[in-house]
């Protein structure tokens, strides 16, 4: 018996096993990834995995910042990449950054009072931060290769015109 795939189509997902299943499956990724290299609606033609690589990179070493920082580890730099891709086409793009504990951070900053700081541990964890106006919004979300509702809303209300 073939392995099943479950196919979604926007927040419907339907169970398959056909190979037609796998072959609407295969495509929807190709030309996700295709939308993924754009400008206009991928993280990667925008440049921010390539800053991922390189902050990844640059921060490696044991005490990388000078002062004992603990290096950022392969797993958080996966985990991070796999959110990036994960998040909705056409979000905007974050800044990225490391910090001493070795985690990954994705900045989303409009103003002093918009901004939205995600840092990946490499357990898999998004620990958020979020200033927009005078609320604050924080917390953790398990990362499942899924960007969380709570983290792409907020991302929306930090970048709101």
């Amino acid at each position: 018996m073939a392995d099943s795939v479950t196919i979604s189509v926007g927040s419907t997902s339907t169970p398959g096993a056909s190979e037609t299943a796998w072959f609407v499956v295969d495509e929807a990724e190709k030309g996700r990834f295709r939308l993924q290299e754009s400008y206009a609606f991928g993280m990667v033609g925008k440049g921010v995995l390539s800053e991922l690589l390189e902050t990844a990179q640059e921060c490696r070493d044991p005490s990388w910042d000078g002062y004992g920082a603990v290096p950022v580890a392969d797993i958080t730099y996966q985990l991070a990449q796999q959110f990036l891709k994960a998040l909705p086409l056409g979000i905007s793009a974050p800044t990225i950054g490391a910090e001493p504990d070795g985690h990954l951070t994705i900045e989303w900053y409009r103003s002093p009072r918009r901004t939205l700081s995600v840092s990946i541990s490499p357990e898999g964890n998004l620990h958020y931060a979020a200033l927009i106006g005078t609320a604050k919004a924080f917390g953790t979300e398990a990362f499942f290769g899924e960007a969380p509702k709570t983290i792409v809303d907020l991302i929306h209300r930090v970048m709101a015109a």
